[in-house]
């Protein structure tokens, strides 16, 4: 696969699997955008992680994900400097943490899918008025969480619903724009968003139940986002497709179980 004079925009693309999927297209030969809202990120280390993986040094930006203001500021200022928009990576997911139903507001749900729903569509209608054309290529990144209780996942679950039905939607109307779009879905990841979300202490918790090869890897998710991308896919559209090594079938209390029972000694270094 070869992304050489293709351009990727990637919104929260400077950590996580945005950055990995960024540096897979990289390595590839495209010239990859990221964004970012806060500057909770490393741009000097971004750009030798780049390097290191033999490409192009990224254009990073600072852009607020839910804001249209933003996101016209955004592409005026990237017009100058790129042909066009060829793939667009829906990547950034920021909700509200339900603690408890009272914690329930309409205000938050609405702003949870402004952030994680909402520009799969408005950077793909933004696009095409700025470039005059829609990237062949659009992606949104989901998760697992529609359908499995996470905790406090409420509204973020919520959110990536409105997102994979969108999808099938947006694959109908741009059905003759030669646009391919889908949704990967993953399990979750050790990055810095998994601990923000859950705290530290879920991690320690689930490593005396699960196995560390039943973690997704982000690079996995970005190499399954880069194949759908690469022309070999197209008559996968309007798809959520889940990248999970199979795990989330058998990942439950029979398979807990059936190791335990197999190595009753687990039960003894439990905390």
């Amino acid at each position: 696969m070869n992304f050489a004079n293709k351009t990727v925009l990637i919104t929260g693309g400077t950590r996580g699997i945005g950055l990995e999927t960024a540096l897979t297209f990289g390595h590839l030969g495209a010239q990859c955008i990221l964004t970012y809202n806060w500057g909770d990120h490393d741009e000097k280390q971004i750009l030798q992680d780049f390097e290191r993986r033999g490409a192009l040094p990224p254009i990073i930006l600072q852009a607020d994900a839910g804001s249209e203001e933003d996101t016209q500021r955004l592409l005026q200022t990237l017009k100058p400097l790129v042909l066009q928009i060829d793939i667009f990576i829906s990547n950034v997911s920021s909700a509200l943490l339900i603690k408890s139903f009272e914690a329930y507001s309409l205000k938050g749900l609405k702003q949870s899918i402004s952030y994680s729903s909402w520009p799969f569509v408005s950077y793909t209608l933004a696009i095409q008025k700025v470039f005059g054309k829609y990237p062949s290529y659009v992606m949104g990144v989901s998760s697992t969480g529609p359908d499995h209780y996470y905790y406090g996942y409420d509204f973020v679950a919520a959110s990536k619903v409105v997102m994979e039905v969108l999808c099938r939607y947006l694959n109908m109307r741009l059905k003759g724009e030669q646009v391919t779009i889908n949704v990967v879905r993953s399990r979750a990841i050790k990055t810095q968003t998994m601990e923000n979300t859950f705290g530290k202490e879920l991690e320690d918790f689930v490593r005396a139940f699960i196995p560390d090869n039943y973690w997704i890897q982000a690079e996995e998710v970005a190499k399954a986002i880069v194949a759908l991308c690469s022309g070999y896919c197209d008559a996968i559209s309007g798809q959520t497709l889940t990248v999970d090594r199979g795990t989330t079938f058998f990942d439950n209390t029979m398979e807990l179980y059936t190791r335990f029972k197999k190595a009753p000694a687990i039960l003894e270094n439990l905390p």
